[in-house]
C-alpha cells in the first residue's frame, strides 16, 4: 500500500497584520479622546511645546502624558519638532478649537458615551436588542449626545442645503431634529422658510438653549413631543428626518412614514438623510460598522438599503424620487405624498 505524501505548510501563508491592525483598533480611538478630553491640541493651538511644558499646562504626570503624546504623534495628529510637540494640520483644523470645524463634541460623545456602550456590543448580539437601554441618558450624557450628534451631522447638513433645492417649499417640519442644526443650515441659504423642529422633551430642553442666543435658532420653532405616538405638526410641505431611521426597527420606521404622510399634503416632500446601504448591507463600510453603535446605544437600531426603504415608501403612501449624494458615505433620499 502506497503511504501517502505529508502535507508541505504554504511557503505564502497569509499575513496577520490586518487582523492585528483591526485589533488594535480601539487603542488608537482611546489614544485620540484622552487626548482630546485632556486638552491637548487644545494646549497646542498657540505653537508647539515641550513634554514639560504641556504636561504643566495639563497638571498631568510628564511620563503618562508623553504616553499619550507619542501615540497621537504616530497616529499623525500631532507633529514632532525637535524635542517639541505640535498639532498637525487636521488637528489644529478639527481638534484645536481655532479651525473652522469643531470636532471636539463629537469626540466626546465616543468617549464618554459610546465606548462604554461598546462593551455590551457581544451580549446584545446575543440577546437580540441593545443591552443599555434606549438611549438612557442623565441630563448631562443627553446635552453630551445633542452636541456629538450636532459636530458628526454638520457637513450633512451644509450639504443637504445646497444638494436639495428648496426654493419650492415654505414650510419645513424636522422629526428628531436634535438641536436645529439642519433647520439653521437651511434658513442660512433659504431665509424665507418657516421651520419646525420635533423632539423629545430631553433634546427639546437642549435645543432651547443652544439656540436662544442665534439669530438663526430664535426663527425655528419647537415642538416636544413623541413622533410615535403624539399628533404631528401640520400644515408644513417638507418633512425631513436625518439620522432618525437608523434609530429605529422597521415596523416602527414604517409606522412613522405613515405618520409623517398623514401630516402632510399630497405633493409634500420626504427628505431622509442617513447611511443608506446597498443590498447586502455591507456598503458604505462606516454603515455597516455604525450599526453596532445604533444597536447599543439606541437599543434596537439598525442600517437599511435603499431598496428596503423604497418598500416602505409604497407601503405609506409616499412615491419613491431620487437618491442623491451628500457628504461621504450619507446619501438623502427623496419622496413625494402621493394623493389618496
Amino acid at each position: 500500500m502506497t503511504s501517502q505524501p505529508t502535507p508541505v505548510a504554504s511557503q505564502s501563508a497569509p499575513d496577520p497584520q490586518p487582523i492585528f491592525d483591526l485589533a488594535t483598533g480601539f487603542m488608537r480611538a482611546k489614544h485620540l479622546f484622552v487626548a482630546s478630553e485632556l486638552g491637548i491640541f487644545e494646549k497646542l493651538a498657540d505653537g508647539p511645546a515641550t513634554l514639560t511644558e504641556l504636561a504643566t499646562s495639563l497638571g498631568t504626570p510628564r511620563r503618562t502624558t508623553r504616553i499619550i503624546a507619542d501615540a497621537v504623534t504616530a497616529l499623525g495628529l500631532l507633529e514632532r519638532c525637535g524635542d517639541k510637540y505640535q498639532n498637525s494640520e487636521v488637528a489644529q483644523g478639527c481638534l484645536s478649537g481655532r479651525g473652522r470645524m469643531d470636532m471636539r463634541p463629537f469626540v466626546r460623545f465616543w468617549n464618554c458615551l459610546s465606548y462604554k456602550r461598546w462593551l455590551t456590543l457581544e451580549d446584545s448580539v446575543r440577546k437580540g436588542q441593545g443591552v443599555a437601554g434606549e438611549f438612557n441618558f442623565t441630563a448631562e450624557e443627553q446635552e453630551i449626545f445633542s452636541e456629538g450628534v450636532e459636530a458628526f451631522s454638520g457637513g450633512h447638513a451644509l450639504a443637504l442645503s445646497t444638494a436639495y433645492d428648496f426654493s419650492g417649499h415654505r414650510r419645513v417640519l424636522d422629526l428628531g431634529g436634535g438641536t436645529g442644526s439642519f433647520l439653521k443650515a437651511l434658513l442660512q441659504r433659504n431665509p424665507g422658510l418657516q421651520c419646525t423642529l420635533y423632539e423629545l422633551s430631553a433634546a427639546a430642553a437642549v435645543a432651547r438653549q443652544r439656540l436662544a442666543d442665534d439669530p438663526l435658532g430664535r426663527r425655528i420653532e419647537i415642538v416636544e413631543g413623541n413622533f410615535l405616538k403624539d399628533p404631528l405638526p401640520k400644515g408644513h410641505d417638507a418633512v425631513l428626518l436625518a439620522h432618525v431611521v437608523h434609530v429605529l426597527v422597521p415596523e416602527r420606521n414604517l409606522e412613522l412614514l405613515r405618520r409623517a404622510r398623514e401630516a402632510v399634503a399630497a405633493g409634500a416632500r420626504l427628505l431622509m438623510v442617513d447611511f443608506w446601504m446597498n443590498p447586502t448591507h455591507t456598503e458604505p463600510l462606516v454603515g455597516a460598522l455604525m450599526a453596532g453603535e445604533f444597536l447599543v446605544v439606541g437599543g434596537n437600531g439598525d442600517v437599511y438599503s435603499v431598496d428596503e426603504v423604497r418598500v416602505w415608501l409604497e407601503q405609506s403612501g409616499w412615491r419613491y424620487v431620487e437618491h442623491k449624494p451628500l457628504s461621504g458615505p450619507v446619501t438623502l433620499l427623496v419622496a413625494e405624498a402621493v394623493a389618496g
